[in-house]
């Protein structure tokens, strides 16, 4: 096992494999190598956790581990799935939460530098192709691609960190529907939500806002860019506007780099499991970014 674990994790990022690998282990007792009735010794944590890895890095079928890591198809499913379930667990509350205080104020001033004073990051959605989706479910879910989809929705800032992430609805919706159902605005409309003070030619604001593309509506919570701009002074914010608001979409394209499975079309049968895949992708993803 030390030789496949020496070529599958990169010396740069061992240190962060081996402290979720840890935690996961202690989190769940399945992970836990043990003896059978006979005394022999069955897997070790690293062989589950490797098999379940190779699955989200790769997007490889289920029992293409059963060779390299000496893993059978189901325990190489059932290692999946406890550990997504595991590092949201573990992880989530501060991998996958709404940005504090301090976070705020940074993105405050990153917006600011930017151009964009008051802006919290930039907001969209992305479509996962569900290959085993149920045939009664496939009219609903299909998207404008002609295929059964899942919707993320989700906020990212300009170092590609994910700060909220809906995921669960339908591929036949559009972005708008998404919102409605979306809790991104959830603290804000309880009364809840961190103060965001900022000032734009001489008036002052207490609400942050997104960078949204077109189809989100006119709210004071989305900057949009302007269509057809005419002028130097329209065609420059829309410029800028654009180019501030791909954060989320190079978030989404370094996250499906990362983890194979978020890109192709995913295999598993039920919804659950594939919130879970996604919400613990996100997780790590952020991980990896604080880790660089």
């Amino acid at each position: 096992m030390n030789g496949v674990f020496s070529k599958e994790i990169p010396n740069d990022r061992r240190p962060l494999f081996l402290r979720i690998a840890n935690k996961v282990e202690q989190h769940d007792p399945y992970f836990i190598q043990k003896t059978d009735v006979v005394g022999v010794l069955g897997l070790s944590f690293l062989q589950k956790i490797t098999a379940a890895y190779r699955i989200l890095a790769y997007g490889t079928l289920t029992d293409s581990v059963d060779e390299y890591i000496r893993i059978g198809e189901s325990t190489a499913i059932l290692s999946l799935r406890r550990l997504v379930k595991a590092i949201i667990a573990v992880f989530g509350d501060h991998y996958l939460r709404p940005p504090n205080n301090s976070d705020i104020t940074r993105l405050l001033q990153i917006g600011e530098q930017r151009g964009f004073p008051g802006m919290l990051g930039s907001i969209d959605c992305m479509h996962w192709k569900w290959k085993n989706c149920s045939t009664a479910w496939q009219g609903m879910y299909t998207s404008h691609c002609h295929e059964p989809t899942i919707i993320l929705e989700a906020v990212a800032s300009q170092d590609l960190w994910i700060w909220h992430a809906f995921f669960g609805l339908p591929g036949s919706l559009n972005d708008i529907n998404v919102l409605d159902w979306s809790p991104v605005f959830a603290l804000l409309a309880n009364g809840h939500a961190h103060p965001v003070n900022y000032t734009i030619d001489g008036h002052e604001y207490t609400m942050g806002y997104y960078l949204a593309d077109g189809i989100y509506p006119n709210r004071l919570t989305f900057a949009k860019t302007i269509p057809c701009p005419q002028g130097l002074k329209k065609k420059y914010f829309a410029k800028a506007q654009e180019s501030a608001r791909k954060d989320v979409e190079w978030a989404f394209g370094v996250l499906q780099a990362r983890f194979a499975i978020v890109r192709g079309p995913v295999r598993f049968w039920d919804e659950e499991t594939l919130a879970d895949i996604m919400k613990a992708c996100i997780i790590m993803h952020n991980m990896v970014i604080e880790d660089e």
